[in-house]
């Protein structure tokens, strides 16, 4: 099974949203069903098969999340950083900005879907192949 240093490794090579497409496949590759961020902080739970899990702790200092979610400018900072115009952190504190409060990897449907601090659904997103 895949450990938090491997995904780490493969993490360290991301330097934007444009990045994120190979890295989807070195998860695959490494057996990563799915994942959650947490944008308060930065931790994230990694999930494989027969309910295997592994965690990171926080990554950065703690940040708001606004109460709300604007979804029309979440979409413009996503835009922005998949065009690899943002590094992550700057990401993660726009997403807070925008009411955003984790995004959920779902490698097995090749999904992102973007949380509001009620759990709801704020964006579903193809991931591209």
């Amino acid at each position: 099974m895949f450990t938090i240093a491997q995904i780490k490794e493969l993490h360290s090579k991301v330097k934007s949203g444009a990045d994120f497409p190979v890295y989807i496949q070195d998860l695959i590759a490494l057996g990563v069903h799915g994942y959650d961020i947490f944008v308060n902080d930065g931790h994230e739970e990694y999930f494989g098969a027969d309910n295997y899990r592994v965690a990171a702790t926080k990554t950065y200092n703690s940040i708001a999340i606004a109460p709300t979610a604007n979804k029309e400018r979440f979409i413009e900072f996503l835009v922005m950083h998949q065009e690899g115009q943002t590094d992550y952190l700057t990401f993660c504190n726009q997403a807070a900005q925008c009411g955003i409060a984790k995004w959920s990897v779902n490698i097995i449907e090749m999904t992102c879907t973007y949380f509001d601090q009620s759990n709801a659904p704020v964006l579903i997103e193809k991931i591209p192949a």
